[in-house]
């Protein structure tokens, strides 16, 4: 997996002019059910944001695209959730998995709504805590109020979390280099 995570923080760093675009459809896949399992889309952006910290790369674009792409992909999952209820969860690789589906209910019935939050930030949940909503019918307005600032602070912490610890490595670089 290190080596798919190497090659697509490379390729973002190669197509700067797309960097906004593929943030998208990385946390686009980030937020889907199935994708979000098979795919390590929150360690490429904390790498690519560490990209940003050699100046290689802009963080405003990233940041952009990586909102939109969590908006878009967790507002389809709760679509996903509400058209099609259960027969969801029966699907590879959830089927696979009920123990999401259960902590994702756990979380629920703890937190109530904040759950949407922090599904955004909570690799295990972030699976299936938008389909949950949707096939509890979670009230749409309110889940897309609390989903935009998810989305938002997680495509803004992620990116940035990297820059930071990449300009760190930087300076202690630089230290140790006199």
């Amino acid at each position: 997996m290190d080596a798919f995570v190497d090659s697509a923080i490379a390729f973002v760093s190669d197509n700067r002019a797309w960097a906004g675009v593929i943030a998208f459809f990385f946390a686009l896949a980030e937020t889907l059910p199935v994708f979000s399992i098979l795919i390590p889309s929150t360690a490429i952006l904390f790498g690519v944001g560490a990209v940003v910290a050699t100046g290689a790369l802009d963080f405003i674009p990233l940041w952009i695209g990586g909102a939109l792409g969590a908006i878009a992909g967790s507002v389809f999952s709760y679509w996903l959730g509400w058209r099609y209820g259960k027969v969801m969860l029966q699907l590879w690789p959830l089927r696979d998995h009920p123990e999401l589906a259960e902590r994702a209910t756990r979380a629920f019935a703890r937190w109530g709504i904040v759950t949407i939050l922090i599904g955004h930030f909570v690799g295990p949940l972030r699976a299936v805590v938008f389909l949950m909503a949707g096939i509890s019918r979670m009230n749409l307005p309110l889940f897309l109020a609390v989903d935009l600032v998810g989305a938002i602070a997680w495509a803004w912490a992620i990116p940035k979390s990297g820059e930071v610890g990449g300009n760190i490595l930087h300076w202690i670089w630089q230290a140790l280099a006199g």
